[in-house]
């Protein structure tokens, strides 16, 4: 019976060690920040064109077409913000 314990209890303590070293390790990615184009006009109807204006004149990582407040917007999506 005292063996089954100490069984217990040592894999118990292993189990704990693994969850705090694994925990410990864990990065998690920074969120991308969001903000409406600052160079787009009018209606945005295509992701695509969005997402190409985002990343080569506002140097953002990528971009995209939403409906914000009933109306069609491009927002661009940064690293940083």
């Amino acid at each position: 019976m005292a063996q089954k314990v100490n069984s217990a209890l040592i894999f118990s303590a292993i189990f704990v060690l693994f969850l705090v070293a694994s925990y410990s390790e864990v990065v998690y990615p920074e969120a991308l920040c969001e903000r409406a184009s600052q160079t787009w006009t009018g209606k945005c109807q295509h992701t695509d064109h969005c997402d190409n204006q985002c990343i080569q004149w506002e140097n953002a990582r990528h971009g995209a077409c939403h409906k914000r407040g009933g109306n069609w917007k491009c927002f661009c999506y940064f690293d940083h913000c």
